[in-house]
């Protein structure tokens, strides 16, 4: 892989992470009214998490590694919860605790990738 391709490609990934992660927490505590701006600008970093994503590890890693799939559930588990959190207004609190561990899990599985 192009080492230009994998830099904008790696910065587009982690910007469209940060819009996804933000976009997602203030959906559990925004006003019902910005449901369709909130689920537009998530629904967009989702896609170009997912598109970047796996370019980088087909570029990179051939497809192997069980941590991008472990990676990947944590994105679609993400990409789920600002639709909740507009849902599930008594669970808001229950659902940012969820979006930082699967986060969390994200960045540790890029930086270790232990399978």
């Amino acid at each position: 892989m192009n080492p230009h391709e994998y830099n904008a490609l790696h910065v587009l990934h982690v910007l469209s992470a940060l819009v996804l992660i933000g976009f997602t927490f203030y959906a559990f505590a925004a006003p019902a009214a910005s449901r369709k701006s909130v689920m537009i600008w998530t629904g967009i970093s989702s896609l170009l998490i997912l598109v970047t994503g796996l370019r980088m590890w087909q570029g990179i890693y051939a497809f192997s590694g069980g941590w991008a799939i472990v990676k990947i559930v944590a994105w679609l588990a993400l990409s789920a919860l600002a639709g909740l959190g507009y849902r599930r207004r008594e669970k808001a609190g229950a659902l940012v605790w969820v979006a930082l561990v699967l986060s969390a899990i994200s960045v540790v599985m890029v930086y270790i990738r232990p399978f």
